[in-house]
């Protein structure tokens, strides 16, 4: 009985140190997730600017990296993605079809459905784009080579949706 009482004593002790190291944890990952949205918000202007820079809005540039120059997107796809109505997609479309960096195709298996392809000037201007969001801020290149391998390490978990290993945070 005494062991009884003693082995149950020890279960809840245990779970109270579980719980205070999950809410711990949850701080913690709430901490973390606010300095990076901070991070994130603190340098949203770069897309903006980015996209001035080529004459586009920023819809323009998101419309451009959303596609794929090997596989045209039909209107109701675009839509779909940028969970907005298809008027909003079509006066993007436009607007990029103007300039000559999209255009509209009939889908051959349904001549009903558009599909939007980049033009051969579109995928040359995606290419651009992408080398210059893909160059790292000022901010990045001076952290150490530790802390970018860190930094690395977890975005990599972050991405592959991987589950955490070792023990939870203290």
């Amino acid at each position: 009985m005494v062991d009884d009482l003693k082995l149950r004593g020890e279960e809840r002790y245990a779970a109270s140190v579980a719980a205070r190291r999950s809410l711990a944890a949850e701080a913690l990952a709430g901490a973390a997730w606010r300095a990076l949205l901070d991070y994130l918000a603190a340098n949203r202007d770069r897309f903006g600017s980015l996209a001035a820079e080529f004459g586009l809005t920023v819809a323009g540039l998101k419309t451009l990296m959303s596609l794929d120059p090997d596989e045209p997107k039909s209107m109701r796809a675009l839509a779909d993605e940028w969970k907005c109505d298809a008027s909003n997609v079509t006066w993007l479309v436009d607007r990029l079809e103007e300039r000559d960096l999209v255009e509209r195709r009939m889908l051959a298996s349904d001549r009903r459905v558009k599909t939007v392809a980049l033009t051969p000037a579109g995928v040359r201007l995606k290419g651009e784009l992408t080398d210059r969001m893909n160059q790292p801020p000022d901010a990045f290149l001076a952290l150490t080579t530790e802390d970018l391998e860190d930094l690395l390490r977890v975005m990599e978990k972050l991405r592959s949706g991987a589950e955490p290993t070792g023990p939870p945070a203290p």
